[in-house]
């Protein structure tokens, strides 16, 4: 009673009470703000699990981070930087280059305008060791396509079926049949790993997700993470949260809080 804790659940926390069974629970470590609690675990966790559990990241290899400026992307580039000397290519939209730069990315790339794999390829011909897939359909194929010998790709998301603020069938239908399929015999004569990540469906895995979290809270107490926090709203303001991130003005996490900070609500009494 009284712990400041950060919780871990598929769904349900866009509320102002939630019940949640203690084992999705982790102590959040000194000096950490609630709003940074609530942008660690399930961005870090992902990248952290996709970088080293799956991706095998070491010295001297390189990753492309699509979607560099989100949340799991700015997790994977902090996390990326732990490791010596990790080459980072990064997508994302022209105005969050110079944000990218400072984080670390030595490559950012913006898709609108530019074919992202021909950019990679221009800097290393043989492609890269990691591609972090959260995109889905013919993206996952492109991925594929750029992994050096030995390289893993990690699908993790269908973010191409999300097109705006509606469900867009034809988006659906076209990305469903983009979408990347290799058999087993296959993979055999490319030397490649292709891996699927789901937190949500990794409830049950308490020990392996504590021991990750605890690693992180470790990251964070040595200052060699923090999570970055674009923009904070109000319950009341959840559409124009929701918006931030569909027009895709946001570098870091959006974060929900039950209500506006106190400066806010007096400015308003004044």
């Amino acid at each position: 009673v009284g712990d400041k804790v950060m919780v871990l659940a598929r769904s349900g926390l866009w509320q102002e009470v939630v019940n949640v069974p203690a084992s999705q629970t982790f102590l959040m470590p000194e000096g950490m703000s609630f709003e940074e609690a609530a942008a660690l675990l399930v961005n870090y966790i992902t990248a952290y699990m996709i970088l080293f559990d799956f991706g095998n990241l070491r010295p001297n290899q390189s990753v492309l981070i699509h979607m560099a400026a989100g949340g799991v992307g700015t997790a994977a580039i902090q996390l990326c930087k732990t490791v010596e000397n990790v080459t980072i290519f990064g997508t994302a939209s022209a105005s969050k280059h110079d944000s990218l730069k400072e984080s670390g990315v030595a490559h950012p790339i913006d898709y609108r305008t530019m074919d992202y794999a021909e950019e990679v390829r221009k800097i290393s011909p043989k492609g890269v060791d990691i591609v972090l897939d959260p995109l889905g359909g013919s993206d996952t194929s492109k991925a594929f396509n750029l992994l050096k010998p030995m390289g893993k790709l990690i699908t993790y998301g269908v973010a191409n079926l999300l097109t705006g603020q509606k469900k867009n069938l034809m988006a659906m239908a076209k990305t469903w049949w983009n979408q990347f399929s290799i058999n087993a015999l296959q993979l055999l004569h490319h030397n490649k790993a292709v891996c699927g990540y789901h937190l949500g469906y990794m409830d049950e895995e308490f020990e392996l997700v504590g021991g990750v979290v605890a690693k992180l809270v470790n990251l964070y107490s040595q200052g060699k993470i923090k999570p970055k926090i674009d923009s904070v709203w109000p319950f009341d303001q959840v559409a124009d949260a929701m918006k931030q991130m569909q027009e895709k003005k946001n570098v870091g996490k959006v974060i929900l809080i039950p209500e506006a900070p106190k400066e806010e609500s007096k400015k308003e009494e004044n």
